[in-house]
């Protein structure tokens, strides 16, 4: 599987909302990239693209969110104005999309044990890791690294996976150091590892 990334923090009206003609042209750029891939969305309020990526899935398919919150809240702006925080209420929406999982600590995990047989699309969101594995800008939970990437791998061995992607960390603008950019390039690095060679 091959690692991409995408940055759209220099195009207007992205930044945890997304305009309506910021989501067309992301709809645009990313129409020329493999579905099946390890994607890099950025931070955390860039989560939304995800939905982008699930609006290419043709068949049915449920998607699974490994994230410390939600984001199915409604948005402040309307539900109609794409949020970091509301995407996935809007996900719910996608016909192919026959449910979804929301995997907030390892506590949740005998749920995965009980999926129907269906492929899946995996987001994970680095704020579901605690503060030793990884660092956001987001308040973070408690999981392990050792624990997600043990429930990945699990998944990539017993479910066909359309695509992945992966959100959260910080950035220097907002307050990170070195060492957090560094812990985040790290597990990341750990994270595609487990997908490298499908």
């Amino acid at each position: 599987m091959i690692r991409i990334k995408v940055d759209f923090t220099t195009l207007e009206g992205t930044n945890c909302y997304c305009s309506a003609e910021s989501a067309g042209m992301i709809r645009h750029e990313i129409a020329r990239l493999p579905l099946e891939a390890f994607h890099e969305i950025g931070t955390g309020d860039y989560h939304y693209v995800t939905l982008f990526w699930l609006e290419r899935i043709r068949e049915p398919f449920r998607l699974l969110l490994f994230d410390h919150h939600p984001d199915d809240q409604p948005g402040a702006f309307g539900e109609d104005l794409l949020s970091c925080g509301g995407w996935v209420a809007q996900a719910r929406r996608l016909p192919m999309q026959q449910a979804d999982l929301w995997i907030r600590d390892a506590a949740d995990f005998p749920a995965l044990a009980t999926l129907p047989e269906l492929p899946v699309y995996l987001s994970v969101d680095l704020d579901v890791l605690s503060e030793e594995y990884a660092r956001t800008d987001w308040d973070q939970g408690r999981m392990t690294l050792d624990e997600l990437t043990a429930a990945l791998t699990r998944l990539r061995d017993t479910r066909r996976i359309l695509g992945v992607d992966l959100c959260g960390g910080n950035t220097i603008e907002k307050g990170a150091s070195p060492e957090d950019l560094a812990l985040n390039a790290s597990t990341g690095e750990a994270l595609y590892d487990i997908f490298r060679n499908l």
